[in-house]
């Protein structure tokens, strides 16, 4: 799908920077411009933080920036016990949970679609009418942060034009301007293509501020 299959005065994309786990990176997050901070709460996840630690970080998080909890197949207790030291202003959802799952918090959602050949995306979006985004990642075994991008021409127009597209999987400061003006999504979601590397790996959950400045320049700039 090219920019064509949408309307070219769409604004620039928000911007979350997810699976943040250090002061520092959030500081730079914020410095840097973003819009929303994600903070993932699933313990297989190398970037997992606690409640505890995550209620640390958001201490830091100044008004005005969104606060995102990143949930995979969560237990309801999991989730309100996040919630009750957490000040969550909007929860993701990455696993095969339910509209009715996802509603029961009574918080805006996202839910996630792990994106590949055959996913009827405009069916998933009916299935979950009450969520206020899609969050379209790279299918993958497991959940998640893979760094890797998928195909974007699985995203229909419409899908494009009646729901607010969150564009995530393997986007980095050298590939998002080209996502930009190929999807023109509503919110860029980036995690590895922010983080240090060492070894030419990413250091997975630790945030490079450089890259985290050119990647949210290039949004800007597209």
């Amino acid at each position: 799908m090219t920019a064509s299959a949408v309307s070219a005065a769409a604004p620039l994309p928000r911007i979350k920077i997810c699976g943040l786990t250090r002061e520092s990176d959030v500081a730079a997050a914020v410095a840097a411009g973003a819009d929303a901070l994600g903070f993932v709460f699933y313990a297989k996840s190398p970037r997992a933080v606690s409640a505890e630690r995550a209620a640390e970080l958001v201490r830091a998080v100044p008004p005005f920036v969104t606060v995102v909890g990143l949930f995979v197949n969560p237990a309801p207790d999991e989730v309100d016990a996040v919630l009750d030291r957490v000040p969550l202003n909007l929860l993701q959802f990455h696993g095969d949970e339910s509209e009715a799952e996802c509603r029961r918090y009574r918080r805006p959602y996202l839910k996630a679609a792990r994106m590949k050949a055959g996913v009827d995306l405009l069916k998933y979006a009916a299935d979950f009418p009450s969520a206020r985004g899609l969050l379209l990642d790279t299918f993958v075994e497991g959940y998640g942060g893979s760094g890797q991008t998928f195909d974007w021409s699985l995203i229909p127009a419409p899908a494009v034009r009646d729901f607010s597209i969150v564009l995530s999987g393997g986007l980095d400061a050298g590939n998002v301007a080209d996502a930009i003006r190929a999807i023109r999504p509503a919110a860029v979601d980036v995690s590895s293509g922010v983080e240090l590397h060492e070894g030419g790996k990413p250091v997975k959950g630790v945030k490079d501020p450089e890259r985290i400045r050119a990647f949210i320049a290039a949004v800007r700039g597209a």
